[in-house]
This record gives C-alpha cells, sequence and structure tokens, in this order.
C-alpha cells in the first residue's frame, strides 16, 4: 500500500445495521445534507481479514529472524531508507533462499485469500512504520518486524526481533524504536481486484466497464449519434478523517457505479480512485465518475468503497451480482445502494471491504458540491460532453 505520511480514511463505526437503515430513495442533495447513522454493532472479523493477517505475520517473523544477518540488515536498511515502500520478495529472492521460499508462499496465500490468482505477482511490501523511526534506523539501531494492521480499532500491535521474540507495542503511539511494517501493494492489488470484480459480474450477467473504459462510449453508434457522449465529473472531493494506529497502511478507494444499462438491465462499473490518499485533503482530480451513454435512465448510483488489503473480489462480486440479479426495470429508476450494501455479508464488516459513502440518485445535470448519504465525504461534479475528434 501507499506509504502514510498523516492518517488517512473515514470514520468507520458503521456496519451492516447502519447500512439497512439508510433511505432507499434518498435523493443526492447540496451540501449540507447527511443523514445520521444509529449506532453500529460490533466487528465481525473475516475469514478473509484473518488469512491476509495470518500471511503478513508469518512474513513478518520470518523477516525478523532473517535480519540476525548482518550483511542482509544491513541491504534491507539501505533500501528502506532510500525508499518509502520496497518491494519485498523481489529483494529477498537475491538473498536467503529460505527467506525467499516464505515470503513466496505468503504472497500466495494472500492472493488466494483476496481472489486474484496467480497471475498478479508478489504483493507484498516493506516500509518504515513512522518518519520519526528514520535516525534510530540510520544509526544502526536493530530494527523490529510488524504485520500491518488492517482494523482500525485495534489497540496493540505485535513485532518481532531478530530472535523471533515477540513485543507488544502501542498502536496509537509510535515507539522510539524503528519497526518494518509488512504491507501490501494496495494500488497493484486493487487494480487486479477490480479486473476480477468486473470479470465475475460479467460472468454472472451484470454488465460492467473495465475501470480504464469508464471514459469511453458504450458503444459506436452512441457516439456517432451525438459526437460525444455525456458524462459526469468530479471536480473536487474530499473524505472526513479519523485517528489511525501508526502501523497502518493507506487504504485504496474506488467507487461502484450503478444503474440499469441500455438493455434495461442492471450494471455496476467500478471506478478506480487511487489519488485519494489521505483524509481531510481535498483532492482535484478531474475524473469522469459516470458514462451516460452506457445508461438506460438520467439517474446512477455510487458507492465508494475503500480496499484495505482484505477485500475478496471475487466473493465481492458474486454477492453483489446475486442481489442484482433479482431487480428487473420497471419502466422507472430504483436506486441500487441498499442492495449492494445489503448483499455483502455481515462477517465482512469489519475493514473488509470498507464502506467509505453513498450518493443516491446522481443526475446527468448534477452541478455543484454534494454530501453523501453517510456523511463520510463531498464531491463537486458537473455535467461534461466528451467530444469525438
Amino acid at each position: 500500500m501507499r506509504p502514510r505520511q498523516s492518517p488517512r480514511r473515514a470514520a468507520r463505526t458503521v456496519t451492516a445495521a447502519t447500512l439497512l437503515a439508510l433511505a432507499a430513495t434518498q435523493a443526492l442533495i447540496a451540501a449540507p445534507s447527511a443523514t445520521a447513522a444509529p449506532t453500529a454493532p460490533a466487528h465481525a472479523h473475516s475469514a478473509t481479514a484473518q488469512k491476509v493477517t495470518g500471511a503478513q505475520d508469518r512474513a513478518a517473523l520470518a523477516i525478523a529472524r532473517s535480519l540476525g544477518d548482518a550483511s542482509w540488515r544491513t541491504r534491507l536498511r539501505s533500501a528502506v531508507l532510500a525508499s518509502p515502500d520496497v518491494a519485498l520478495t523481489p529483494l529477498a529472492a537475491k538473498g536467503d533462499p529460505a527467506l525467499k521460499s516464505d515470503l513466496t508462499a505468503a504472497d500466495h496465500a494472500i492472493a488466494d485469500a483476496k481472489g486474484l490468482g496467480g497471475k498478479v505477482g508478489s504483493l507484498l511490501r516493506l516500509r518504515l512504520g513512522a518518519r520519526s523511526m528514520r535516525a534510530a534506523l540510520s544509526d544502526g539501531t536493530a530494527p523490529w518486524v510488524a504485520a500491518a494492521a488492517s482494523d482500525d480499532d485495534t489497540r496493540t500491535v505485535t513485532a518481532y526481533d531478530s530472535r523471533g521474540r515477540a513485543h507488544t507495542l502501542d498502536a496509537r503511539k509510535a515507539p522510539d524504536h524503528p519497526v518494518y511494517v509488512v504491507d501490501i501493494d494496495g494500488t497493484k492489488a486493487l487494480a487486479a481486484g477490480l479486473d476480477v470484480l468486473r470479470e465475475e459480474l460479467a460472468k454472472k450477467g451484470v454488465r460492467s466497464a473495465a475501470p480504464a473504459a469508464v471514459n469511453t462510449a458504450a458503444s459506436e453508434r452512441s457516439a456517432a449519434a451525438s459526437g460525444g457522449f455525456w458524462t459526469t465529473k468530479i471536480d473536487a472531493v474530499e473524505l472526513s478523517d479519523d485517528e489511525e494506529p501508526w502501523v497502518k497502511g493507506a487504504a485504496e478507494i474506488y467507487t461502484l457505479v450503478s444503474g440499469f444499462g441500455q438493455d434495461g438491465k442492471v450494471r455496476v462499473d467500478p471506478v478506480d480512485m487511487p489519488y485519494l490518499d489521505y483524509d481531510g485533503t481535498v483532492y482535484r482530480p478531474n475524473q469522469i465518475l459516470v458514462n451516460w451513454s452506457n445508461y438506460k435512465y438520467n439517474l446512477a448510483d455510487a458507492v465508494m468503497m475503500e480496499d484495505d488489503g482484505d477485500t475478496n473480489y471475487h466473493d465481492l462480486a458474486v454477492a453483489i451480482a446475486d442481489a442484482l440479479l433479482t431487480i428487473t426495470d420497471q419502466g422507472a429508476y430504483i436506486p441500487l445502494v441498499d442492495a449492494i450494501l445489503n448483499a455483502i455479508p455481515t462477517s465482512w464488516w469489519t475493514d473488509d471491504p470498507d464502506y467509505v459513502d453513498s450518493w443516491y440518485t446522481l443526475a446527468q445535470n448534477y452541478n455543484g458540491t454534494y454530501y453523501g448519504a453517510r456523511g463520510n465525504g463531498w464531491m463537486t461534479v458537473e455535467p461534461y460532453f466528451v467530444q469525438e475528434f
């Protein structure tokens, strides 16, 4: 995942019970709006989260023990100080065969848990837990190694030293002792995950454009008829901020845009938002969110999600498809946000996958700033015509 310089992400206390409380017919309205959310029930850890965290923890222990080799320890220290994010398995491949084997096994376990298959390649990354640790690391202090947390609510972190001994650290305050954090390349995982999501939705009968094709006309005929096509473009966007454990990596944001396609059947178009690194920061991406040539009605919904490293994209696609395929075109637009959110099993609502916010009944002519239903973020949007060359 991207190295974190400051906390980034909206509050996550809403779970399945909260999502059920969102009104299915709520229109997207100008700021300020946002329905107050009821108290959420306790989190339930998902099997995917446990598998991913377990693989990262095993990798952290293997790396910690490998630091007993002074030559390798020096090489790894140089790599971490030179880059905020080190590709771990390829670097280990140049040294200890046993460590390479351990890390390769962890990579495979993570990819399998996330439903990505073997083509995604190595996902493990290593970073320094906090900038404040650089001085001690540079001075030669032997670092400990910990796995990145996926849960905002964690209060302790387990770090290992070169003898394999565990040290319990405060998750809310970075220690003075340098700590390497084993994390996942979120950008790479999300890109592969959205491809899996689109492919699995298509297999189940739900149309879905590739993330990179959102700014492409639905058909040559529709583009030729008008000399281009209308879209909704994001001019600015901001998410709320919240305190997080220092060991936690930056999550990756994506949005599921849904509505009825030109054929009258439900469709879901995933949109990657790789620039949304931190909470409390206004981003101005000029990114196309909705391609209206894909839709029958002048209305669509947007559900913003994030992957903290624990999302199984295959299972997510199956759950969403099974729910949406029961909804048929009745000759008038039906909001799909609740159907998508309710499709996700209750056991997933830890950080796997996280619900950030949702915008109901987004219309083509919307022009201005709009808060999401959950009040966790806002977007300034405008109609934008993509002109044919």
